[in-house]
């Protein structure tokens, strides 16, 4: 098969050999050829402006931009690009915001040698690729209510160790209403602590690990 041909690629992580591996594993295929890497979301803009890709596998987690915004400034200019999300999570947060984006792929790093060739072939061909525990996560959770900007405010100040006393000075709000927030992730979260919060936020990616 000739180049012109072949399912062009573009890999989008900020660990020199987490990219190596994705050469690795697509070297040799007849029918897919990584065209270009970049290491943040930033550069993924970049490139795909110059090689035009017709996959492109986005990390989520890295520096200057994180992939969710590059998803999205790159479909704002080329609407018809295709998305592999590869993540480390299993959270279902991540997945809803990475699709929501416009992601039709998802695959998790530890499947990488397994599963990429044939994602990348299903979501250049128009499919969709999520794998069933995420999946399940995500039909687990639909009803869930959502956390509000807010109450993310407090949780990520929960998860640095801060005091209810600190967060309230923190967010120039009172040390009660940061109790009623606090009240409301555990509700929502279906946690009892706030170490069991912090725990069950980062398992669901609502929090970055």
């Amino acid at each position: 098969m000739s180049a012109t041909n072949k399912i062009r690629v573009l890999a989008v992580d900020d660990h020199p050999i987490f990219r190596s591996g994705i050469a690795a594993v697509l070297q040799g295929k007849q029918d897919i050829v990584l065209v270009a890497e970049a290491t943040n979301g930033q550069e993924a803009i970049e490139q795909f402006r110059v090689h035009r890709p017709h996959v492109t596998l986005m990390d989520l987690q890295m520096p200057v931009m994180n992939g969710i915004d590059a998803i999205l400034a790159i479909r704002r200019e080329f609407p018809n690009s295709r998305f592999v999300v590869l993540t480390t999570y299993h959270g279902d947060v991540q997945a809803v915001r990475a699709l929501k984006a416009g992601a039709t792929g998802y695959l998790l790093k530890g499947l990488l040698r397994e599963d990429l060739a044939d994602t990348i072939r299903t979501i250049h061909a128009g499919g969709r690729r999520i794998p069933p525990e995420i999946a399940a996560q995500i039909a687990d959770h639909v009803a869930d209510d959502a956390l509000t900007d807010r109450e993310m405010d407090v949780l990520r100040r929960v998860a640095n160790g801060s005091s209810n006393k600190i967060i309230a000075a923190q967010l120039a709000i009172s040390e009660a209403t940061v109790k009623a927030h606090v009240k409301n992730i555990f509700s929502k979260l279906g946690s009892d602590s706030r170490t069991h919060a912090v725990t069950i936020a980062m398992k669901r990616g609502f929090l970055d690990g």
